[in-house]
């Protein structure tokens, strides 16, 4: 079994040379969240919300249909949002008001997107299994959206 910290190490030389400025947005967003759930069979689903009027927006993901609204201070994507922070949720039949899409999601991990010191949105990772995401997972992943956050140009990215 290859350890997480070699996988997300060689994740960032990948999705370095994977994305660019010269690239639309969206397809660097549809590369990005591709290129970890290839990573991972621990993944069941992964894809982002993005920030809108007090409310989080579905944006490209990659598993089963999603929810299309999650407000702020609800579920795990919201919780996010409204703290500022990556939380884990080792068991999300226990994560009080867990909003659940795919009733088979066992476990999460939701990482806040930040750019230009602002959370445009989050970045929401389920499994089908208890536990599945970690200390390292957290740690790599908020390297992972830094590096997507300064290779792309936001500035003009309009959800709507």
């Amino acid at each position: 079994m290859i350890d997480d910290k070699i996988i997300y190490e060689d994740l960032l030389k990948k999705i370095d040379s994977l994305i660019s400025r010269d690239i639309l947005t969206v397809s660097n967003l549809c590369n990005f969240i591709a290129a970890i759930n290839e990573s991972f069979s621990k993944i069941s689903w992964i894809g982002y919300y993005f920030l809108k009027d007090e409310k989080l927006y579905l944006g490209p993901f990659q598993g089963k249909v999603a929810c299309n609204i999650i407000k702020i201070g609800k579920g795990v994507c919201g919780k996010s949002v409204e703290k500022g922070v990556t939380l884990i949720v080792p068991n999300t039949h226990e994560y009080p008001g867990h909003i659940a899409c795919d009733a088979g999601s066992k476990s999460e991990i939701v990482c806040p997107i930040f750019y230009k010191g602002k959370i445009m949105g989050v970045l929401d990772i389920d499994s089908y299994e208890f536990d599945a995401f970690n200390e390292t997972d957290k740690i790599y992943l908020e390297k992972l959206l830094s590096l997507l956050v300064e290779k792309i140009d936001f500035s003009n990215f309009n959800i709507l």
